[in-house]
Formats: structure tokens, sequence, C-alpha cells
């Protein structure tokens, strides 16, 4: 999410809606209009309003992956060098080369990057933590928590204008329509 302020202005215009099948068609009317700046807020996840707004996948699981697959590596080589290396011991003829006995070794290196990578990618690339957003002053925000979805046109927008975007929003039959001060 951007924070920007505008130069002067708000730093958006938001309207709440009781269903999210409305927010989906405001959405589509909203995209129809030419606007693209757009940020929706709903009371639950919900995969529609996330492909409507155009948002891609997420980062997370490629760098999870490659996490995983460095960390599996990285504590195999390192139980080899260990076993064969720096501290070797011949106990009854067994080879220093045990693969079998670095499987455990393995599987919890691989296990501890990928958590760890997933954890802090999603935290980083989410931009948390975030203490302030401007939203969370709109009258009646709140609500975006229990029963209500919203729709904020951003004044970082090209076509954005303070008063062009409140009277598209009142088009879309919104519960309400505020401005969202910076």
């Amino acid at each position: 999410m951007r924070t920007e302020k505008s130069p002067s202005g708000p730093w958006g215009v938001m309207a709440s809606f009781d269903s999210p099948g409305q927010l989906l068609s405001a959405i589509a009317r909203a995209k129809q209009a030419g606007y693209k700046d757009m940020e929706a807020y709903t009371p639950y996840p919900n995969e529609e309003v996330i492909e409507a707004l155009g948002h891609h996948h997420s980062k997370v699981p490629l760098l999870t992956l490659v996490a995983a697959l460095a960390g599996g590596c990285g504590g195999f080589a390192l139980a080899s060098w260990v076993s064969m290396q720096a501290y070797p011991m011949n106990i009854g003829g067994r080879p220093l080369m045990s693969w079998v006995a670095f499987i455990p070794v393995t599987f919890e290196t691989t296990v501890l990057a990928a958590g760890l990578t997933a954890a802090i990618g999603m935290i980083l690339l989410n931009g948390l933590p975030e203490p302030y957003h401007p939203v969370f002053n709109a009258p009646g925000f709140e609500r975006a928590s229990q029963d209500r979805f919203f729709l904020c046109i951003e004044a970082t927008d090209p076509k954005f204008d303070s008063k062009e975007a409140r009277s598209f929003l009142s088009t879309l039959h919104p519960i309400e329509v505020v401005d969202v001060a910076p």
C-alpha cells in the first residue's frame, strides 16, 4: 500500500457497500471509468476481489521454494563436510559418506529455511508492520473488519479528482461516500 500524501486535498475517496457483489460491481465500473489506483477492504479474504483489482500472485511461494532448496543443500553439505572432513569417525568400517544418516539434518534445514523465508518474506512483501494508514481515520471504517465492504480510489490515480471521484462513487449506490484525510 502507498501512503503518500497528495499535495492538497484528501488521500482518496472511499465508498462502503453491503455485499461483496456490490463491491465487485463497483470495482468493474471504476475500471471501466478509467481508475487504476484503487484498493478494496473486506471483512474476510475474497479471491474474486483480489482478481478484480488485478493484484498479481505473491512472490512468497517462489522465495520459499528457493530457500527450501538452499536449506536442504546447505544442511546436506554441512553434514557431509562434518562427517568426511571436519570430524571423520571410522566406526566398524562404515563409510564416511553415509547419505542415509544425513536425511534428518537435510529435512530439518529445509523446513527451517523455508519457514523463516516464508514468514519474513510475507511480512516484508506486505509492507508490514504498518501501524498507521490514512483509511483508519475514515468514518465508519472500523466496520471493514465486521460487515462492510469498502472501495477506495486513491489520490495517486492519474485520473483522480476529489469531486469527480466522489460523484462517480455516488452513482454506484453505496451506503456512504467519504473523503479519506491524509
